[in-house]
């Protein structure tokens, strides 16, 4: 070749070609999508999706070490292509490879249970950032337990694939991972010895809207407000923008001033909200639930609803309609879902009061009737000033309670007290509960608090409350003639009523009277 300089226009032709076949070759290559890959866990004994891209037309040949069979698909005209495969009982590990052009060998595949593990920043929160952090890391020594976490991604539509690995379960990886995810996944494990899947996929902050999918939104009129302010902040985005350029100016020659003169820098500017905000409608089902379909599970744990606290009679048929989504998006049917109901937080309050956390745990509490889920009540284990609890241990064992219960069939009480009905007996109110186990108890031995009383007036006092079998009976010398009980409505209430497995009590009202989310859409 001649040492002279190339010319311009004869080098961009040839980069231009050599990007044309790279990217041919990119395209040619037969390809998976991140949640299928070497030490993933497949969904036990069920007939489970392999899928991906290739060239349209291109024949896709897939084998297994468990199995004789050897399955043969064309690519479709889009280039993609899907197995449908009866997964192994609970073992392995085993291989597969998928061949097409190109050969894909997948190894330290196990065969057992698989979660996946969603919300907010309360499902975020890390081991490493949980109670007894050094202790637990170090014991999380459990190779069949297998973790894998879904970048956090905001799309506008449905995405095929997401960023994420599988890994072994070991003091080396659990300490970012999921607390919650992982506490419930280790007691599967420890239970029902089998090996566990966990896919993390949840983003701190966010509200339920942005983990359901568009379509859903649109069509219920209640979700009509929250579409209609999504687009008023997309088209009020780019003036937003430029005032949040000013500002940053501005805010850059104070906090320069500031630290020449040994002061603190005031706070940057908060950046305006904009189409890639995880706040935004559908955007994290598109990016972070839609690339996870169809990938075989057994079901989903979800902690979230701090975001959705002002809007709880909403969140009624939000909550609901998600699952819906999920459900029937995935195609497994009706399968386990179950969910943690808010801690208590914030302050203490001397008196009975309208509360907007707990008309959020009325909700979800109301979101049992779906069928096929769980609630995991955690109202004594929060943090006054924290919104994130620390222990996240029994958030984790809870959660498992109710689906060794009710997905595997184990005999074990898996609830606390639930609030089923109400007796009016002349100056008292008898109440009626299920769940309540080996008994019902107060905590600590101390007389049962949390509960008030109200009579027509709507005007709550504290009452007094005795256990009576397998029932409570309040009453208060200042309302002669009651008509309705709250327990543990509050934000952060003083409450103690167990089941003697010690599994407290779900916060309830007797009552329908309008609350203060009442009308916040």
């Amino acid at each position: 070749m001649s040492h002279k300089r190339m010319s311009s226009s004869r080098l961009t032709v040839l980069i231009f070609a050599l990007v044309l076949s790279l990217a041919g070759a990119a395209f040619a290559d037969v390809r998976l999508p991140a949640v299928i890959g070497d030490n993933m866990v497949l969904q036990r004994g069920e007939e489970v999706s392999i899928w991906g891209w290739a060239d349209p037309g291109e024949q896709v040949t897939a084998t297994f070490s468990w199995s004789w069979m050897k399955l043969t698909v064309a690519a479709d005209s889009k280039g993609e292509w899907e197995f449908k495969i009866r997964s192994p009982k609970a073992g392995g590990p085993y291989k597969m490879t998928i061949k097409g052009k190109n050969a894909i060998n997948l190894d330290n595949i196990m065969s057992g249970e698989v979660w996946v593990c969603s919300g907010q920043s309360n499902m975020q929160w890390t081991v490493q950032a949980s109670a007894n952090p050094a202790e637990e890391i170090a014991a999380a020594n459990y190779p069949n337990v297998r973790l894998f976490t879904v970048k956090r991604t905001v799309a506008q539509r449905p995405l095929k694939d997401c960023q994420g690995s599988w890994a072994s379960c070991s003091p080396e990886t659990v300490p970012g991972f999921s607390a919650v995810g992982y506490f419930f996944g280790r007691e599967l494990h420890k239970r029902l010895g089998v090996p566990i899947g966990l896919i993390h996929t949840s983003w701190g902050g966010t509200p339920a809207e942005a983990w359901t999918g568009r379509e859903v939104l649109e069509a219920g009129a209640d979700f009509e407000p929250i579409l209609t302010r999504h687009a008023e902040i997309i088209a009020n985005y780019p003036q937003a923008y430029k005032e949040y350029e000013r500002k940053v100016e501005e805010w850059q020659e104070v906090a320069e001033k500031a630290k020449a003169e040994g002061n603190k820098p005031p706070r940057r500017p908060r950046a305006p909200r904009g189409p890639d905000h995880p706040h935004t409608p559908a955007g994290l089902y598109n990016g972070m639930i839609a690339p996870l379909i169809p990938y075989g599970i057994q079901g989903a744990i979800w902690y979230q609803g701090e975001s959705n606290a002002g809007r709880a009679y909403q969140y009624r048929r939000l909550f609901p309609a998600m699952i819906t989504n999920w459900r029937e998006d995935w195609g497994q049917g009706n399968f386990p879902f179950l969910f943690v109901q808010l801690a208590n937080f914030m302050e203490t309050k001397p008196e009975p009061a309208d509360s907007a956390w707990a008309e959020l745990r009325e909700a979800q509490s109301m979101t049992l009737s779906l069928p096929n889920t769980g609630m995991a009540t955690i109202i004594d284990i929060g943090e006054a000033k924290d919104i994130h609890p620390k222990n996240k241990q029994d958030v984790g064992r809870r959660l498992a309670l109710w689906t060794l219960a009710q997905t595997y069939g184990r005999d074990l009480v898996y609830s606390g007290p639930l609030h089923k009905s109400m007796k009016v007996e002349g100056g008292k109110i008898r109440l009626f509960f299920d769940h309540v186990g080996g008994g019902l108890v107060a905590a600590g031995g101390e007389a049962l608090k949390g509960f008030a009383v109200a009579g027509a007036d709507r005007k709550f006092v504290w009452a007094d409350a005795k256990i009576d079998g397998d029932t409570v009976v309040v009453s208060s010398e200042d309302v002669a003639q009651p008509v309705a009980v709250r327990y543990a409505w509050a934000d952060n209430p003083v409450c103690n009523l167990y089941n003697k497995e010690d599994l407290p009590a779900s916060p309830f009202r007797t009552d329908n009277w309008p609350g203060v989310t009442a009308e916040n859409k």
